[in-house]
């Protein structure tokens, strides 16, 4: 099992420069990848998003490319001169127009960006390679990050199946002495009505046996205990789950809902509430899984 949240990052050496990778990746229901890489390398996005995919399915995954030189300092470089002349000019037509010029820091970086001098950047065939390194280091590291996060999520719905099944143990229990219960409750109120029946009476029979039918829960109990193995199975099989066991997830909420609504006692009631809150701290943690 692998959590959607992750985080790697990789250096390497690529002549005078440091290329340096950073992957991070918080839930989304599908692979939403999005790639930051210097402009003279754009033609790399395929690559990047090739060697993503095979370490993540689901997410949403960002991948920063940055090319810093030895001091550190960012590889961007303006002639700032001819920026400079590009400025005065846009003013003046401005004036000449009678528009007032107010330039944004968005209007002086786009200036600046379209005088950038010749880069200094590395040439594709020799970047490729490097990038492709560093970008599976870091992967490397952003997989065993979501893994181990993975492990502590499959052992915290471990214990929350098992607590669902003692919730369904003691409904389990419960649930074939709610008839009898009814029956007593039922020939109380007669009584008290002043209506003396025997408890042999056919009425009093029949009402019990409808009861009885209406109550029965069987059916819910072994499918409910099903879809606790298939989830529990599903938990421990790795691989992308997430999908799955939102649906296995939606089953059982189904079963827990109609065992609730044919309930009919209080124990069985109260036991239903617990699953519900249960399966809803299951639900918000799911949300984090591959």
């Amino acid at each position: 099992m692998k959590s959607m949240t992750g985080y790697g990052r990789a250096s390497a050496p690529l002549g005078t420069h440091t290329l340096t990778v950073q992957v991070s990746s918080v839930n989304r229901k599908t692979l939403d990848l999005t790639v930051k890489l210097p402009r003279e390398w754009e033609s790399f996005e395929p690559l990047v998003g090739e060697l993503v995919r095979q370490n993540a399915v689901r997410g949403k995954v960002h991948v920063d490319v940055e090319l810093t030189g030895a001091a550190g300092a960012s590889e961007v470089d303006w002639d700032e001169t001819a920026a400079a002349g590009l400025f005065k000019r846009l003013a003046q037509f401005a004036s000449s127009r009678g528009v007032t010029f107010t330039p944004t820091p968005e209007l002086l970086l786009t200036l600046l960006n379209s005088q950038r001098k010749g880069s200094s950047v590395p040439a594709a065939e020799t970047a490729e390679p490097v990038l492709a390194g560093a970008l599976a280091e870091a992967l490397k590291s952003f997989s065993a990050m979501r893994a181990q996060e993975g492990a502590s999520l499959l052992a915290d719905f471990l214990k929350r199946l098992d607590t669902l099944s003692r919730h369904v143990a003691v409904v389990a229990g419960r649930a074939p002495q709610v008839p009898a219960a009814y029956r007593d409750t039922l020939n109380k109120r007669l009584r008290e009505a002043g209506l003396e029946l025997d408890v042999a009476d056919e009425r009093v029979l029949k009402e019990i046996a409808l009861f009885a039918d209406r109550c029965d829960i069987t059916e819910e109990l072994t499918r409910l205990q099903s879809h606790f193995d298939q989830f529990t199975a599903l938990l421990k099989s790795g691989g992308e789950i997430g999908r799955k066991s939102e649906f296995i997830l939606q089953e059982i909420g189904r079963e827990v809902h109609t065992i609730g609504s044919k309930a009919n006692d209080l124990t069985i009631s109260q036991n239903v509430i617990e699953l519900k809150n249960e399966l809803e701290r299951i639900r918000e943690q799911i949300a984090n899984v591959e």
